[in-house]
């Protein structure tokens, strides 16, 4: 489970980041990121509409896998940053191992991990 000093809290910090934010599309999902000018850690949220996952279950699944990359290399990500994964419907086709590699890929490719 991602810390909270890592989670984005707060419809307002959402709503920053989707329209200020830069995007980096990947195949199962977006990215958008914005810099907050600080040192503190890299804040990230996860969205997974009911458009995409009419159930709950598989939007915490998705949720969680997401999440869970994330973690997992939290120690080499970029400090200042907001962070928001908005889910495709194509996410239905990747497993989970591989919905984590995506974000890692995604992550290096946005220029977010060191």
């Amino acid at each position: 489970m991602l810390a909270k000093k890592f989670k984005l809290t707060g419809a307002k910090d959402y709503a920053r980041v989707q329209t200020e934010g830069k995007v980096f599309q990947s195949d199962s999902f977006g990215i958008a990121y914005v810099e907050r000018g600080d040192s503190e850690p890299s804040k990230f949220g996860f969205i997974v509409s009911t458009k995409i996952a009419k159930d709950a279950v598989d939007r915490n699944r998705f949720k969680r896998a997401m999440s869970e990359a994330v973690r997992i290399d939290s120690i080499n990500l970029v400090q200042g940053y907001d962070v928001v994964f908005l889910a495709k419907t194509s996410i239905y086709r990747v497993s989970t191992t591989d919905i984590m590699k995506e974000v890692r890929f995604s992550l290096r490719k946005a220029g977010l991990m060191k």
